[in-house]
């Protein structure tokens, strides 16, 4: 008898949707509980300190040599651009994503557990020519990092 590789994925996709469903039913999931550290207020905020004080507490942000952002120097199409952020500092706690001449800057925050590597990796969009602007919170302090990024296409509306 010869096993259906598609029938298998369906069944546990079925089954993991099921549990799924059954935890949200009883309440041990709830979508609210999720989103209730969501910070609003950072994501709306359209300049930079204003997002930063609402993200951090503080934006008192430190320029750091160990901080590195991989991103295009010209991004053809502003609606997807690669941007990769890394840092060798101790303790990371969260890593943040800035595009400085977005009308909503703060493009991305990432909390990191004890312990995790200071990497992350996403695509973003960019209206237009400015700074990405990587922030590290590391130890309570804000340390940061900016790369150019020249946008030919405008990725927000533009």
């Amino acid at each position: 008898m010869e096993t259906n590789p598609e029938r298998r994925i369906f069944l546990k996709g079925s089954i993991a949707l099921s549990v799924l469903g059954t935890a949200i039913g009883t309440g041990l999931l709830t979508p609210r509980a999720v989103l209730a550290a969501w910070p609003a207020d950072a994501f709306a905020a359209k300049k930079v300190p204003d997002a930063m004080k609402a993200l951090a507490g503080s934006d008192q942000m430190s320029d750091s040599s160990e901080i590195k952002i991989k991103a295009p120097d010209i991004a053809e199409n502003g609606a997807v651009v690669p941007v990769t952020v890394s840092s060798g500092i101790d303790g990371i706690e969260s890593i943040s994503i800035i595009a400085v001449n977005n009308p909503a800057p703060l493009i991305a925050s990432f909390n990191l557990g004890e312990g995790a590597e200071g990497f992350v990796s996403t695509r973003i969009k960019m209206g237009k020519t400015g700074d990405v602007v990587a922030v590290v919170k590391a130890g309570g302090k804000l340390y940061s990092a900016k790369k150019e990024v020249k946008v030919t296409i405008g990725g927000c509306g533009g």
